[in-house]
């Protein structure tokens, strides 16, 4: 039997309104609102019609329910962009619950404070996870290591832009994959601060990644541009965000501040690397080595490859091909270490 729930899922995922995907299905559009909302079912030819019309494999309809999330976005797109941005991360939370019966993950620890400052709340997390004053090691890397699960969005979508979600008791954070290094590693920043439930995110994310103390030491008052560029690899923030950062500090007049953006406009600075998922390659190594390949972990999730791919920063299509689709003897536990 179709599930109504995973209809609306994945042609929402696609992108497709009722009508558009009537078309496609060769169906009409009141049969397409009539099977997703429960009051009758397709015969099995048009089941599988929708399924092919949809892209998605065999089965992928009749499946259980997929869990239903609410998110918050700050970045302004069509409502279709967000819809399918918010099916592909449900499609994630499917798979992270898929990992969860395989894997031992690390318990989330991130607060959450109402009436906390966004200068007052990065410090608070810097401190609880043991980075009081010193740059802040890769951001991915960071929430993984404090229980929140980090998938990238699919290239379709990505212009919803990144957003957090809490499901279940676990936070998760989506990443834009088109987003430049500096500005990927402040996108998990400021979705950090949305998971503390801090109203100014965009504020905590620059006192995370810049904390005050930390940098009132590091850099001299008046730092010229060269300055300001060998600081911001050692913050690894763009250049530009550290001036704006010096000038609010008092560490850069306005004229100064100027000065120095001016310089850096007529230069290609910034991280060249893209901070991408400790956990997911562990993930990935591990079900290698027992002989399950990403082709057989997207065959159980009812998913194509490509899609499993586009949530797991790429990985799928880097990992080495497998032996054959074992199962998990063991339930592993990923120690994620902080660097």
């Amino acid at each position: 039997m179709l599930t109504p729930s995973r209809l609306v899922l994945a042609r929402t995922r696609r992108g497709l309104t009722a009508v558009e995907l009537a078309r496609k299905a060769g169906t009409s559009p009141a049969s397409i609102g009539d099977y997703e909302h429960g009051r009758r079912q397709p015969r099995p030819a048009t089941t599988a019609r929708l399924t092919e019309a949809l892209g998605f494999p065999a089965g992928f309809l009749e499946a259980d329910d997929v869990p239903d999330i609410e998110a918050v976005f700050t970045r302004p797109a069509p409502k279709r962009q967000r819809d399918a941005a918010i099916s592909a991360a449900r499609l994630a939370i499917a798979f992270d619950a898929w990992l969860t019966r395989a894997f031992t993950f690390p318990e989330p620890d991130v607060p959450t404070w109402e009436h906390h400052d966004p200068e007052t709340a990065a410090e608070m997390v810097r401190a609880r996870w043991g980075i009081p004053h010193r740059p802040a090691p890769n951001m991915v890397h960071l929430l993984e290591a404090h229980g929140v699960r980090v998938f990238s969005l699919p290239q379709d979508c990505a212009a919803a832009g990144p957003f957090s979600v809490r499901h279940a008791g676990t936070p998760y954070v989506f990443l834009d994959p088109t987003a430049t290094p500096d500005q990927a590693r402040f996108d998990a920043a400021r979705e950090l601060g949305h998971l503390t439930r801090n109203d100014d995110a965009q504020t905590f994310a620059t006192a995370f990644l810049l904390p005050r103390a930390g940098v009132l030491a590091a850099v001299p008052r008046g730092a010229l541009t060269e300055q300001v560029l060998a600081h911001s690899a050692t913050w690894h923030v763009s250049p530009v965000t550290l001036a704006h950062r010096l000038r609010d500090l008092g560490l850069l007049t306005q004229p100064q501040y100027a000065t120095v953006c001016a310089q850096l406009a007529r230069r290609t600075t910034g991280m060249t690397r893209r901070e991408t998922s400790q956990l997911l390659t562990k993930v990935f190594r591990t079900l290698r080595a027992q002989g399950t390949t990403p082709h057989g972990v997207a065959r159980e999730l009812l998913l194509d490859v490509e899609e499993l791919n586009g949530l797991v920063f790429g990985l799928v299509l880097t990992a080495l091909p497998g032996q054959g689709d074992g199962g998990h003897p063991t339930k592993p536990h990923l120690t994620l270490v902080r660097r």
